[in-house]
């Protein structure tokens, strides 16, 4: 009898009475939920309807449609100029950075004296290579007058360029100063080469099987789901990069936009020329980017990642 009378109370009533009594999560999860909505949803929302209205902050905005998306497939030279510098910044970074990380990782996981040590010297980088002053110093080092030319003159006697003002070169140095980060990706592929379990070696090493045949047929299948995590990690990392080009360019996008990050090209639209409405439709645009990105690793995940099932 309780029970239906339970059953008939109106649904405001149980969703008190189910409040009531788990209260103490709830007080729990509040800051998280008064953060999520008010610092996460609410300006991603503001974002999205900004993005469809003209907007310098010196007006109320107003709206304007699709025009901003319009314009920026159709009439924006930056916008591709931007688009094409950061896809070949992701391509050359991530694989470059995760091959190395992986090389990395594999060395270390040989039982090295001091391994505690080299793990924290390599995963230093990490910690300290998105940080002004380490950009900073990348700049100092390929500078005309850096310590890189330096290097070879007093070596090769050859006379270098200013690495960071080529077009040519820009570029590369940023990719350079991505790969040195390596650390984050390393510790994480030594955790999973830990979890490899030592006797399918033993057995391959007595069927006669090399070590580059077993990093082959052992490591790297056992190694795909931390390999598919890493580059999920490190392509929107990469895609969302921006210190370095802005620091090492002073803010401009470096010689003719050669290191104009999209992300870049984002700060300068939004803080510099206060386009407010269009910086919201290119940060919309990258949102759809990196989704696609991921979306597309999570589809074809299912012809290269082997878990233990």
């Amino acid at each position: 009898m309780s029970e239906g009378l339970v059953l008939k109370q109106p649904l405001s009533v149980r969703i008190l009475a189910t409040i009531r009594s788990s209260w103490a999560a709830y007080g729990f999860l509040t800051p998280w939920l008064l953060g999520f909505f008010f610092l996460t949803l609410g300006p991603a929302v503001s974002s999205l309807l900004l993005s469809f209205t003209n907007y310098d902050l010196t007006q109320d905005p107003y709206w304007i449609g699709g025009d901003n998306y319009v314009k920026m497939f159709t009439d924006d030279r930056r916008f591709s100029k931007a688009m094409s510098v950061t896809f070949t910044f992701v391509v050359l970074s991530v694989p470059l950075k995760l091959m190395f990380a992986l090389g990395i990782a594999v060395m270390l996981n040989k039982g090295l004296r001091g391994l505690t040590l080299f793990r924290a010297i390599f995963y230093l980088p990490s910690l300290m290579g998105a940080s002004v002053a380490v950009a900073v110093l990348w700049r100092q080092i390929f500078a005309g007058d850096g310590l890189l030319n330096k290097l070879l003159h007093s070596l090769f006697g050859y006379e270098g360029q200013s690495w960071i003002s080529s077009p040519s070169t820009s570029i590369y140095t940023l990719v350079l100063l991505s790969i040195w980060q390596f650390g984050s990706p390393m510790i994480i592929f030594l955790a999973g080469l830990r979890q490899i379990p030592t006797d399918m070696y033993e057995a391959a090493s007595i069927d006669g099987a090399s070590q580059r045949r077993q990093f082959w047929k052992i490591t790297l299948p056992l190694l795909t789901p931390v390999i598919f995590f890493n580059v999920i990690v490190q392509t929107i990392d990469a895609f969302k990069a921006f210190t370095s080009a802005f620091v090492i360019s002073d803010g401009s996008g470096g010689p003719i936009d050669s290191t104009l990050f999209y992300t870049l090209y984002l700060y300068q639209e939004a803080f510099a020329h206060l386009r407010i409405g269009y910086a919201s439709a290119l940060a919309w645009v990258l949102v759809i980017i990196i989704a696609f990105f991921t979306a597309l690793s999570f589809l074809s995940s299912k012809l290269w990642v082997h878990y233990d099932d």
